[in-house]
């Protein structure tokens, strides 16, 4: 007998092509593989950026310096910072304070996490002679001497140093002379030196002596 001639049905391959196809989108639809390329960010937690935090230091001579640095920076750095604004190149002798209040400070430490040792915000530090060179003509920056004189300045205003008659007058009339050089009699007037703050109890008796010194300067 003949054998039957097999026809292949276009319409079940069709089908079949259908089914395959089909089967491969559901398969790749349900591939945690194929999921996780679709998504590839979504479910990964955001990189955090460092905080930065603004510092405001009281210098010296009576000026503010701000800085931003970062949230984990040390002492060191800000400190660095100010010597560099203040062209200051002998910064050993100097440092950074936090005051705890208007008697009490704390001295920042260098090699610690400035977040670590201050509490909330701003930053505020005033810049300060943390040690006094045993002999003064062991600088080698008259910008070093300067903020120096500055410090003691301070320091016997506030009271912190205590210093005899003698002393206050004698350094008294040299504040007055590095402000207003050479004594002038046509420029300066009778109590030219009560515009000065030399000491914390302040009287005429002592003005007078400055004055006098500072007269004989020539």
């Amino acid at each position: 007998p003949a054998q039957e001639e097999h026809r292949e049905d276009p319409e079940s391959e069709t089908r079949e092509g259908e089914g395959i196809e089909e089967c491969s989108r559901a398969a790749v639809k349900d591939d945690p593989e194929s999921k996780a390329e679709r998504e590839p960010e979504a479910s990964q937690k955001p990189v955090r950026r460092h905080r930065d935090m603004h510092c405001k230091v009281s210098l010296l001579d009576d000026t503010v310096f701000e800085c931003v640095v970062e949230k984990h920076a040390k002492g060191q750095d800000l400190l660095k910072r100010v010597c560099e604004h203040l062209n200051l190149l002998e910064e050993d002798y100097f440092g950074l304070a936090i005051w705890d209040n208007a008697t009490s400070k704390t001295w920042l430490d260098s090699a610690k996490e400035i977040k670590k040792q201050v509490r909330g915000v701003p930053w505020n530090f005033t810049f300060n002679v943390k040690f006094y060179p045993p002999d003064p003509a062991q600088l080698t920056e008259d910008i070093t001497r300067y903020y120096l004189c500055l410090q003691l300045r301070q320091d016997i205003v506030a009271g912190r140093l205590p210093c005899s008659f003698a002393t206050l007058a004698l350094l008294g009339s040299y504040t007055v002379q590095s402000e207003l050089g050479d004594y002038d009699p046509e420029l300066h007037g009778v109590e030219y030196v009560t515009d000065f703050k030399l000491a914390p109890n302040q009287t005429r008796e002592l003005e007078e002596k400055v004055m006098e010194l500072h007269k004989s300067y020539r």
